[in-house]
């Protein structure tokens, strides 16, 4: 079961993750590896401060993190907080696959019970 801690956690990386733009963000920076805002911004169609925000929004659910060279700031993918989605993912999959299991079962049973 998921602890309230992480159930939290959760929701905040769900949420984060939910707008296009930032989920755009996101795979620039995992096929890519770490970019600097600037050129992050000059990908979308929107401002640099509106680019900004969707970033301190990833940063808030600890989707990226940010490294300040000089006045150039960086922005790098942060794998882990996806784990909770797999976990949660993974929950909601083996509940489905015994709840499977069960029908499989039953069906098979209604089988031999017409021979």
């Amino acid at each position: 079961m998921v602890e309230r801690a992480e159930e939290d956690r959760l929701t905040e990386v769900l949420k984060a993750a939910s707008d296009p733009s930032r989920r755009r963000i996101l795979t620039i920076l995992v096929q890519e590896g770490p970019v600097r805002v600037t050129d992050l911004a000059s990908r979308f169609d929107m401002s640099l401060n509106s680019v900004s925000k969707h970033i301190k929004a990833l940063e808030r659910a600890g989707l990226v993190s940010r490294k300040t060279e000089w006045r150039e700031h960086l922005i790098a993918p942060e794998m882990a907080p996806l784990r909770l989605i797999d976990d949660w993912f993974g929950q909601l999959r083996s509940t489905w696959e015994m709840r499977l299991e069960r029908l499989a079962q039953v069906i098979e049973e209604e089988v031999s019970d017409d021979d």
